[in-house]
C-alpha cells in the first residue's frame, strides 16, 4: 500500500522539495500552498498523512488543524521552523499529532510520516474490525451472562 501524503506550505520551493523526497521514497504527495486549498485536499483526497506548515498568510497551520480535525481522523503532523515550546504545544492542542521543526534530516522526516502511517492504519482497522464482529460478540457474549454486567 503507497502512502498518501498531503504537504500544506506557503512556500512552494519547500513543497516541492519536500515532494522530490517523498517521492523518492515511494510515497504519493499532493501539495498545496495554500490553506484554503488544503483543506480542500484533504477532504478530497483522503490522504494517509498531512504535513502541514503554521506560518502561512490567509488561513494560518492552526486553523487548517482545527477545521481538517473536525471532520477527518488523518494523522497531522506539523513541519515548521518555528522551535518554540508554547507553540508546538499550541499546534498540538489544535489537533496535530506530531510536530518536526525545519530543517529536518530527510531520514528522519520518512521516520516519523512511517510511524504516524502506521498507527493511523492499525487504528482503521482496529475501528473496521469492531464494527464487523461488534454484533457477532454481543450476539456470543451477552446471553452468557444473561445480559447482566459481569460481578468482579
Amino acid at each position: 500500500m503507497t502512502i498518501k501524503v498531503l504537504t500544506i506550505d506557503d512556500d512552494s520551493a519547500m513543497t516541492e522539495l519536500i515532494s522530490l523526497l517523498l517521492r523518492s521514497h515511494g510515497l504519493q504527495v499532493i501539495t498545496s500552498c495554500d490553506g484554503q486549498t488544503g483543506i480542500q485536499l484533504a477532504k478530497s483526497e483522503s490522504p494517509d498523512i498531512i504535513l502541514l506548515d503554521l506560518m502561512m498568510p490567509g488561513i494560518d497551520g492552526w486553523e487548517v488543524c482545527k477545521s481538517i480535525r473536525a471532520e477527518m481522523n488523518t494523522p497531522i503532523a506539523i513541519l515548521s521552523a518555528i522551535n518554540d515550546p508554547l507553540i508546538i504545544s499550541s499546534a498540538l492542542d489544535a489537533g496535530a499529532d506530531d510536530y518536526m521543526v525545519k530543517p529536518i534530516p530527510s531520514g528522519v522526516l520518512i521516520a516519523h510520516i512511517n510511524n504516524l502511517a502506521r498507527r493511523h492504519i492499525v487504528e482503521n482497522n482496529t475501528k473496521k474490525m469492531l464494527r464487523q464482529t461488534g454484533p457477532l460478540i454481543k450476539q456470543a457474549i451477552l446471553p452468557v451472562f444473561d445480559q447482566k454486567p459481569l460481578q468482579v
